[in-house]
């Protein structure tokens, strides 16, 4: 079985593949001083509740792929894959790796890992020209060319950054649960940010996307727009732009960028 986790600045997400298939997942919090010891506990503790798996660390794994947003757990999972799974093959997602996406940035190695891996999924299950809307810490939308570029694309602040600003900015205003209101024109408070945060947001995402898309294609028509991330399903009613929605994305593209490079190993 494949191990894959995606570490974003604020969860990180864990998925084991049986060939092409999930067939399990994990949510968990990224926390930045955590050591590889810790990690390596935390993963056993996991695992070790799946059926297909042994009870000892690696039992069962037969790859690792990994990308990561914030360096300092990158380095920690690198001592995890070095010290508990030696014998692992393990692909880590950084400069050198085969993705099989060209980056036609400024500058190639400021793009995230994860909006690369993105890119690969898109283009693999969907094709181009795409546009990935990521509802992470940031919200945000990669563009992927007909031929399969990584074009570029904008970044935006996340829905719970967005939530949390209120909060702490806004004298009469708290924090709130993230949630579809009654309405659009809120009876409280609550209701009122909530509003203002989901149709806020699916009006910035069509708004985005629509632009893009001009951009991207001759006919926008033509650009398939995927959603991912664990906020995506709080917009996907409401904007009228998203053609798939894939919550698993990241970790489809880490599989894809493991079997494109294990055999180079």
């Amino acid at each position: 079985m494949l191990l894959t986790i995606d570490v974003g600045n604020t969860h990180t997400v864990l998925g084991l593949f049986d060939g092409d298939d999930i067939v399990e997942h994990w949510r968990i919090s990224t926390d930045a001083r955590r050591t590889a010891d810790e990690l390596a506990v935390l993963l056993q503790g996991l695992m070790g509740m799946h059926p297909l798996l042994g009870d000892e660390l690696g039992d069962g794994i037969d790859g690792i792929a990994i990308c990561a947003t914030v360096p300092s757990v990158l380095h920690e999972l690198r001592e995890v894959t070095r010290r508990y799974y030696g014998d692992v093959p393990a692909v880590l997602v950084e400069p050198g790796v085969k993705t099989g996406v060209p980056i036609l940035t400024d500058n190639p190695k400021e793009v995230g890992a994860d909006r690369i891996i993105n890119a690969v999924a898109a283009v693999e299950l969907y094709g181009g020209p795409a546009i990935v809307v990521d509802f992470g810490t940031a919200t945000t939308f990669d563009a992927v060319s007909a031929r399969g570029e990584y074009v570029g694309g904008v970044i935006a602040p996340g829905i719970e950054i967005s939530v949390e600003a209120l909060g702490v900015k806004g004298a009469q205003l708290r924090k709130i649960e993230v949630a579809r209101p009654r309405s659009v024109i809120g009876k409280n408070t609550v209701e009122a940010m909530q509003a203002g945060i989901v149709y806020g947001f699916a009006g910035q995402v069509d708004g985005v996307v629509n632009r893009m898309a001009r951009e991207l294609a001759d006919d926008p028509d033509d650009v398939t727009v995927i959603a991912t991330g664990g906020l995506a399903p709080m917009v996907l009613g409401e904007s009228s732009v998203i053609d798939e929605h894939e919550p698993w994305l990241t970790l489809i593209g880490l599989r894809m960028v493991y079997e494109r490079n294990v055999s180079r190993m």
